[in-house]
């Protein structure tokens, strides 16, 4: 009778370890590649995030918000060309195809990091928590630099080298 027991304990907690497995792999489609966040002068209150995230699942995703204790907001950018000016805009989302990757980058599409709640310095951690429409979120942290990568060119006073 007790082999009996056990072995429906042993039954169920498979099938909830398999279960678990399936969950924690779906949550895990869209991971970090690469990124960071904008060393800015410690008078000014915004920055910008700059990353590269890769969607491994099957279905299209969107990120569509972002989080982060660092700041009193952080919002979606994109830079368009309106009659030869160049400028900032927040957008709705971002879309990640099956399989596809998202880099957000200088002198294109970034995250807004609006009314820091103090000045970051050089190599600082931000936590940022991305929102999907998924209802995935991922939290991830990212370096503050002052220059990522030389091999891109400042286009404006917001961007920062990746």
């Amino acid at each position: 009778m007790e082999f009996k027991t056990l072995k429906i304990i042993f039954k169920h907690l498979f099938s909830f370890l398999v279960l678990t497995s399936v969950s924690l792999t779906a949550s895990a489609n869209v991971i970090l590649v690469d990124g960071h966040v904008r060393a800015m002068p410690a008078s000014v209150p915004n920055t910008a995030a700059y990353l590269t995230l890769e969607n491994h699942g099957d279905d299209a995703v969107n990120l569509i918000a972002v989080k982060t204790p660092a700041a009193k907001e952080a919002q979606l950018h994109t830079i368009v060309d309106e009659n030869g000016m160049v400028k900032m805009r927040q957008v709705e989302s971002f879309p990640i195809t099956s399989h596809g990757a998202l880099a957000l980058k200088p002198s294109g599409d970034h995250i807004m990091i609006l009314g820091l709640n103090k000045p970051l310095s050089e190599n600082d951690k931000v936590v940022l928590t991305l929102i999907f429409d998924n209802d995935q979120q991922l939290q991830v942290e990212l370096p503050v630099l002052k220059n990522a990568d030389s091999s891109h060119q400042d286009h404006s006073e917001h961007h920062h080298h990746h």
